[in-house]
C-alpha cells in the first residue's frame, strides 16, 4: 500500500483518537473548566510560537483591519466555547456533551443561511429536525437523571454556538492567510481572553493538583495541535466529505474511553437520541454540500 492510500488514512485514524479524548483529559483534572481551558490554549500558543515567528511574522503585515476584527472575534468565541463546554462536563456526561457539541456541521450550515445567504435545502431541513429530535431525547433522558445533567447539556449546546461561530469568522480571514498564522493568532487571541476572564472571576490560575499540568500539556499536543493538524494534513489525499463523516466518529470514540477510563454508563436515551443524531448529520454531509464550504471550515480549525 503507498502512501497517498495508507498514510493519510492512518492520520485520520491518529487524529480521530486525539481529538476523542479532549473530554477525558477535561473531566480527569480538578481545576476549574476556565483555567484547564486557559492552559490548553496558552501551551498550545507556546508551542506553536516557534513555527508562527519562522513563517508567518512577515505575513502579519498583510492582515487587513477586517481581517483583524474577524481573526479577534474568531479568538474570543474559540476561548468560550472551551469555558462552556468544558463547563458542561462537569455536570453531565461525556456522552451527552461530546453528542451535543457534534451539531456543529448542522449549526454552521445555518449560520452559512443566515450571513451568507446559502440555499437551504429540503435535505439540510430535515437533517437539521432529525439532530434537533435526538438532542431532545438526550436533554430528556438527562432531564430524568438530575436538574444539574440537563443544565450541562444546554451548556454543551451553547458551547456548539460559539465554535459555530468561531468556523464562520475563521473561514473568511483563511481564504487569504496561512493555516499557522491563523492558528497562532486565535490561540494565542483565545489563552489572553481565557486569562483575563479567570483573573475577573478570580480563578486560581495554579492548578488544583500537580497532576493537572499532565492534562494541560495532553489537552494541547493531542486535541489541539495533532489532531487537527492531521485533519488539515489529510485534506492534500483524502476529500473533506470524508473527514467530515471521520469526525463523526469522536463521540464514539469518547465514550468508548469514558466507560474504560471514567466508568461512564451509557443510557438508551443517550443511545437512542445519539443514533438519530449522527444519521442524521451523516445523511447531511454525504449530500451535496459544496466542497470549498466544507473544506475551509476544516482548515479554520476545528476547535474540539
Amino acid at each position: 500500500m503507498n502512501q497517498t492510500s495508507f498514510y493519510p488514512y492512518g492520520a485520520l485514524i491518529i487524529g480521530v483518537l486525539s481529538v476523542s479524548a479532549s473530554a477525558i483529559f477535561v473531566k480527569l483534572s480538578a481545576s476549574p473548566a476556565p483555567v484547564t481551558a486557559f492552559y490548553r490554549m496558552f501551551l498550545s500558543a507556546l508551542i506553536l510560537l516557534p513555527v508562527f515567528l519562522m513563517k508567518s511574522r512577515k505575513e502579519i503585515s498583510g492582515l487587513t483591519k477586517k481581517d483583524w476584527i474577524f481573526t479577534v472575534s474568531a479568538g474570543v468565541l474559540l476561548a468560550f466555547h472551551f469555558v462552556l463546554w468544558f463547563e458542561s462536563l462537569q455536570y453531565t456526561s461525556v456522552a451527552s456533551s461530546v453528542v451535543l457539541v457534534t451539531l456543529q456541521p448542522l449549526f454552521a450550515f445555518l449560520g452559512t443561511y443566515l450571513f451568507f445567504k446559502e440555499r437551504l435545502s429540503i435535505k439540510a431541513m430535515v437533517s437539521a429536525l432529525a439532530a434537533i429530535g435526538g438532542s431532545l431525547i438526550i436533554s430528556w433522558g438527562d432531564m430524568k437523571i438530575s436538574g444539574m445533567a440537563l443544565f450541562g447539556d444546554m451548556l454543551a449546546l451553547l458551547a456548539c454556538l460559539m465554535v459555530t461561530a468561531y468556523l464562520l469568522f475563521g473561514q473568511e480571514v483563511r481564504k487569504r492567510h496561512s493555516l499557522t498564522l491563523y492558528t497562532g493568532l486565535v490561540y494565542g487571541i483565545s489563552a489572553a481572553v481565557l486569562l483575563i476572564y479567570c483573573l475577573v472571576f478570580s480563578y486560581p490560575l495554579a492548578p488544583k493538583e500537580s497532576g493537572d499540568w499532565i492534562y494541560f500539556i495532553l489537552l494541547a499536543v493531542f486535541p489541539n495541535l495533532l489532531g487537527h493538524s492531521l485533519f488539515n494534513w489529510a485534506l492534500k489525499w483524502i476529500s473533506t466529505n470524508t473527514i467530515s463523516v471521520a469526525i463523526l466518529f469522536e463521540p464514539v470514540g469518547a465514550v468508548i474511553l469514558a466507560y474504560f477510563i471514567l466508568g461512564e454508563v451509557i443510557t438508551l436515551p443517550q443511545i437512542i437520541g445519539g443514533t438519530i443524531i449522527f444519521g442524521g448529520i451523516l445523511w447531511f454531509l454525504l449530500g451535496s454540500r459544496p466542497k470549498k464550504n466544507i473544506q475551509t471550515a476544516h482548515e479554520a480549525g476545528l476547535a474540539d
